[in-house]
């Protein structure tokens, strides 16, 4: 049965800055781009049967730089909306909030394009990704699925197909330019590689 391989974005200079980047479209740095290309050796080795993609620039310009193909871009890809934490640092929140966590406490309402979503709400789009690639995911003979997209999105998307919910994703650290693989084993879906960095 097909594999579900994981890529996310590379650098940007919100990430740098450990800002939360939801909705907003900053472009990859440099190092971000350099990064994408790296990626175009490891990716190469796998057949896939599709990739899609988030529409923000930071994960469409990656899989762009790292040379995949058929790409089809995908809104429920797209970051977990931060709301009114868009563009600040945990710290910055945590100045207000002692000891929060967007796992634990959420976010809130931001301005008409940062409405916020709960995690449960990203974990329902990474249910419908899911479900749309479940035709690949279940067949004996598919070849791999990718998906380029967000660090929380990819990990909620993680915890939700290994059967877990939403916030479980906080289990999950995925660095930029980093791909993980979720496959099979004895027929349930399991975690066969996570975090891999691309070669410089």
């Amino acid at each position: 049965m097909g594999g579900l391989l994981l890529i996310r974005h590379g650098e940007t200079e919100w990430s740098v800055a450990r800002r939360h980047t939801g909705r907003t479209d900053v472009p990859l740095t440099e190092e971000g781009e350099k990064q994408a290309r790296a990626l175009r050796p490891l990716l190469s080795s796998y057949r896939l049967s599709r990739v899609l993609t988030s529409p923000l620039q930071r994960a469409s310009r990656t899989a762009e730089l790292a040379e995949l193909t058929g790409v089809e871009t995908d809104p429920d890809l797209m970051e977990w909306d931060y709301g009114g934490y868009e563009g600040i640092t945990t710290a910055e929140v945590q100045r207000e909030r002692p000891g929060w966590n967007v796992w634990r406490d959420g976010v809130v309402p931001g301005d008409a394009e940062h409405p916020g979503e709960s995690v449960q709400d990203v974990g329902a789009r990474a249910d419908r990704v899911l479900e749309r690639l479940r035709p690949v995911l279940e067949d004996p003979e598919a070849d791999d699925a990718a998906l380029v997209a967000h660090g929380h999105l990819l990990r909620v998307l993680t915890a939700r197909r290994l059967g877990l919910a939403p916030e479980h994703g906080a289990l999950f650290r995925l660095e930029t330019a980093a791909t993980a693989r979720l496959g099979w084993e004895h027929g349930r879906p399991v975690l066969t590689d996570w975090n891999t960095l691309p070669q410089p």
